[in-house]
């Protein structure tokens, strides 16, 4: 009873990630397979993306993908950005608890009804002037809504823990506030933008729901096209496109770690290094 008592918990956490992990690790491994069961494996072989290659369609997607993610990413960072900074430097304004509401909404609203909503909009406004055309503009406007919002919790987090003290401290010694913000708040924020950036591009990187509602004929991002796919039956490139998708991310994810966990060392260095000359200076 003890022992079960004292492994509970462990056991429970790894038939979670278990339930959570092992169809990726089973799609990856047939995405090797050399015949096109889904049941057995028979060999392991390249083919499937060698046939990836040759499929214009996936290639297509995967570099629209790219190019939408990236744009999102950088547009929902900015964004979000602003939005995070007006709601935690100005208390009050008139129409913040609106201002606030709109920020956030896309966090609760559901994704079919962004797309949908966004449809009506894009043809009405088509309609109206003539643009925009449902294609990748579309796409990148839809993101960007629901990017901006997750992008704008994750500042957000980083300027309340904040010590809004240092900046007040720019501001006696003459700062104004466009150089307080751009020298001292920004680079303090500047990893929590660049976590809003890899989130967003992750969101962007692997929508369906909003893509199919705003993409234009003959513009199809990657996950479309590997819904598609798949809606057609088996296909072992899908697994292969798949593999690719989440390898993607997975760069992305552990570069930023890796980059975070160097930046953290080194900030440490510097701090520690600093205090042993402080006390080398009163110590004389």
């Amino acid at each position: 009873m003890k022992f079960l008592e004292k492994h509970f918990g462990k056991a429970w956490l790894v038939l979670v990630y278990a339930f959570l992990y092992l169809p990726l690790l089973f799609m990856i491994v047939f995405s090797f397979n050399s015949t096109r069961q889904d049941a057995r494996f028979t060999g392991f072989s390249l083919r499937w993306y060698e046939a990836l290659t040759r499929d214009s369609k996936i290639v297509e997607g995967f570099f629209l993908s790219l190019k939408v993610a990236t744009v999102t990413g950088l547009l929902s960072a900015t964004l979000g950005t602003f939005a995070a900074f007006v709601l935690v430097r100005y208390r009050r304004f008139f129409g913040r608890t609106l201002f606030s509401g709109m920020v956030n909404a896309p966090l609760v609203m559901p994704e079919v009804v962004i797309g949908l909503s966004l449809l009506l909009l894009m043809v009405g406004a088509q309609n109206l002037l003539g643009w925009p055309e449902r294609g990748m503009l579309t796409i990148i406007f839809g993101h960007t809504l629901m990017g901006m919002a997750y992008a704008m919790v994750v500042v957000q987090s980083r300027l309340l823990d904040m010590d809004h003290s240092i900046e007040e401290a720019a501001m006696n010694l003459g700062a104004r506030p466009h150089q307080v913000f751009f020298l001292v708040t920004l680079p303090n924020i500047f990893q929590a933008i660049l976590a809003a950036f890899l989130l967003s591009f992750t969101l962007s990187f692997d929508d369906v729901v909003i893509s199919e509602f705003l993409s234009g004929p003959g513009v199809n991002t990657l996950p479309q096209v590997i819904f598609g796919y798949a809606r057609r039956g088996i296909n072992p490139t899908i697994y292969a496109a798949a593999t690719l998708l989440i390898a993607t991310v997975t760069v992305v994810i552990v570069s930023y770690s890796v980059w975070v966990a160097r930046r953290t060392r080194r900030r440490e260095r510097e701090i520690a290094a600093a205090t042993r000359a402080e006390l080398a200076a009163l110590g004389r």
